[in-house]
């Protein structure tokens, strides 16, 4: 792709802040400006690479900006947008990193004028980890970012957009909004509330011996609870559709047992390792 003047990212987290090393490692844009919402996280991110320039003034840094990435929690992602088309008088495309995007992407339809032309993104490429400091410029190699466009969307903005992901070491995938928010539910929304969960029903006396399995299967219940409520209030209706299947598996397992149905226990045990299997396979 042709190298951006500037990109502005509003969000200086885990997330923004190893896009802004993947960027300026690889040389996407000339000029790599972060907001933060403090002073301390501005100062932090240009001590650590991260930006060429940080502010806690929205609209002094996207007034130059050719692309915007907003990589805060869901519920913010509209309202900042609409901050950013407040801010300037000039086309530019705003795309986003939040796990969640029905919402998001009919929020823009709605609010955006015609001059900011909206791409909803999601690289899945998180961890447990949050903050500033726990971000990498490696995060993104090799990793899979999906785009939501739909029929109001500029073709030649998806097409930027997938450059830029592109750009940062990412492979990219479309899919409608509604069909990403129902993959993103049963293979990221459930598992971390399964995983708080297992941990929520376990007494301390139990966690002082759990070992590794334990460790590796609840990992992600060290999330940050705060992002973890927007994305399920902001995702409530395919979480709920997400967990019913969930629950649906777990009687069945639980009947096999109390009916000691050996053959169906085995039978549901071995389906499972089956598509696990396939899973690591893809590397």
């Amino acid at each position: 792709m042709t190298r951006l003047r500037q990109v502005t990212i509003i969000g200086l987290g885990l997330i923004g802040g190893s896009l802004g090393l993947a960027l300026r490692r690889r040389h996407v844009a000339r000029r790599v400006v972060g907001v933060a919402r403090r002073s301390a996280t501005a100062a932090q991110a240009r001590r650590f690479g991260a930006v060429d320039r940080a502010t806690v003034d929205l609209a002094a840094a996207v007034a130059d900006a050719d692309l915007v990435v907003i990589t805060t929690p869901p519920s913010t992602v509209v309202p900042l947008a609409e901050a950013v088309a407040r801010a300037t008088t000039h086309e530019l495309i705003v795309t986003d990193a939040a796990s969640t995007k029905a919402a998001i992407v009919q929020g823009w339809q709605r609010v955006l004028p015609s001059r900011i032309r909206a791409v909803g993104g999601h690289p899945l490429a998180g961890s447990e980890q949050s903050g500033l400091g726990a971000a990498e410029a490696a995060l993104f190699d090799g990793a899979l970012c999906v785009l939501t466009p739909t029929r109001q969307t500029s073709p030649e903005a998806v097409r930027r957009v997938q450059g830029f992901w592109r750009a940062v070491g990412m492979r990219t995938v479309t899919m409608s909004p509604a069909r990403h928010d129902a993959v993103m539910a049963m293979i990221s929304h459930a598992p971390h509330l399964v995983a708080a969960s297992l941990v929520a029903a376990t007494t301390p006396a139990e966690l002082a011996v759990a070992a590794t399995g334990f460790a590796d299967t609840t990992r992600v219940a060290l999330g940050d609870p705060a992002l973890w409520e927007d994305i399920c209030w902001t995702n409530r209706s395919a979480v709920l559709d997400a967990l019913a299947r969930v629950e649906r598996v777990l009687i069945h397992l639980r009947q096999a047992i109390a009916y000691r149905d050996r053959e169906e226990l085995v039978k549901i045990l071995v389906d499972s390792q089956r598509k696990r299997r396939r899973l690591t396979g893809r590397g």
